[in-house]
C-alpha cells in the first residue's frame, strides 16, 4: 500500500507500448531490480524493497490510535509514524525526478502542459473534448483511469492524438506514468499537452507530473462546500473550472458561494464558469489557456 495515498499494489498499462509495469506502492513507486533506459532520461532503477512491521513502534495494546492522526497524517499497523514519512518523503522525491524530466523535455518542445483534476463526474472529458474542438493549434492527449479506453476514444474521434494510461489500482497518475506516455505521442513544437487524471480529489493533489499548472474541474451538482472539504487539490491548482453551470436552476445551487469557497482555500485561484455542452465560457477558458502556454513561451525566450 502506498502511504502517500493509499492505493494498493496494481499493473500499470500504457496503451499502445506493447509492455505494463507492475505499479505497486509497496515497492516505493519502483518495479524490478535493474535498470531499464527507455530514452529521454528516462532510467527506471526499480528495487523491491520492502518494508517489514517495526514492532518496536507498533502501537500497544489498548492504545487508541485513530486514522489520520500522527506526524504522517495515516496509520499502517506495525510501522511507526517515522517510518511513515520517511516512505512518503522516499516516494515523492523519486516522482519529483520523473517529473522534472517531463518538464524539461515539455519546455524544450515549447510544449504547455494542463493537469486537470476533478472527482469522477465532473465532466472532464466533455470539457476536454469540447476544448480540443474550439482550440486551434496542435494538441496532444494523456488519459488516465484505472480501467479501459474509453475515454481516449472519446478524445481520438475529435481528430486528437491519445494515450490511454490504465493504473489498476492506482488512483492517480505519476510523473513515471506520464514519461512512458510521453513516449507514445509524437509531440511538434508548442503543443498543447493535456493530462487528464484519474477521477479523484486527494491524491493527485501531492503528484507533480511535469505539468505547467493543475486546473480544477468542479461540477455545480458536486455540493457548495466541496472545496473546502479536499482544500489541498485546490490550493495547488491555479484555475478552478466551475463547470455544468447551465444545470445551476435545476439544482439549487449558489456559484457565487461556490467561489468564495475557492477564494477561502486559495485566494490566488482563478474561476471561469463554464457549460461544456452549451459552450458558455469556452472562450475564456481557451483564452485563459493561451494566455498561459504565450507567457510561458515569452519568458523561455527572454532566458
Amino acid at each position: 500500500m502506498c502511504t502517500v495515498c493509499g492505493c494498493g499494489d496494481g499493473q500499470v498499462v500504457i496503451e499502445g507500448g506493447g509492455h505494463s509495469h507492475d505499479h505497486g506502492h509497496s515497492h516505493d513507486h519502483h518495479h524490478h531490480d535493474h535498470d531499464h533506459d527507455h530514452g529521454h532520461g528516462h532510467a527506471c532503477g526499480h528495487d523491491h524493497s520492502h518494508d517489514h512491521p517495526d514492532h518496536s513502534h507498533a502501537p500497544h495494546h489498548g492504545q487508541d490510535i485513530h486514522f489520520g492522526q500522527g506526524p504522517a497524517g495515516t496509520e499502517v499497523p506495525g510501522m511507526s509514524q517515522e517510518r511513515l514519512i520517511e516512505i512518503e518523503t522516499g516516494i515523492l522525491s523519486q516522482n519529483d525526478r520523473y517529473a522534472q524530466i517531463n518538464r524539461d523535455r515539455l519546455a524544450g518542445m515549447g510544449a504547455y502542459a494542463v493537469n486537470l483534476v476533478s472527482s469522477p463526474g465532473s465532466g472532464k472529458t466533455t470539457l476536454l473534448c469540447a476544448t480540443i474542438r474550439a482550440m486551434q493549434g496542435p494538441v496532444a492527449v494523456i488519459e488516465g483511469d484505472q480501467q479501459t479506453t474509453n475515454d481516449a476514444d472519446r478524445i481520438r474521434e475529435t481528430g486528437a492524438p491519445a494515450i490511454q494510461v490504465n493504473t489498476g489500482k492506482g488512483c492517480h497518475l505519476d510523473g513515471h506514468m506520464v514519461g512512458h506516455a510521453l513516449d507514445h505521442l509524437n509531440l511538434g513544437d508548442e503543443t498543447t499537452v493535456f493530462i487528464e487524471n484519474v477521477g479523484n480529489l486527494v491524491c493527485p493533489a501531492a503528484f507533480d507530473l511535469g505539468e505547467d499548472c493543475k486546473v480544477a474541474i468542479l461540477s455545480v451538482t458536486e455540493g457548495e462546500d466541496k472545496p473546502l472539504k479536499y482544500p489541498d487539490m485546490f490550493t495547488a491548482s491555479r484555475l478552478a473550472i466551475l463547470n455544468k453551470v447551465d444545470l445551476a436552476p435545476y439544482c439549487d445551487v449558489d456559484l457565487d458561494l461556490y467561489e468564495a469557497n475557492l477564494k477561502r482555500v486559495n485566494p490566488g485561484i482563478e474561476v471561469i464558469r463554464v457549460s461544456a455542452r452549451k459552450g458558455e465560457g469556452l472562450d475564456q477558458w481557451i483564452g485563459w489557456l493561451q494566455t498561459q502556454a504565450q507567457a510561458k513561451r515569452m519568458t523561455k525566450a527572454a532566458e
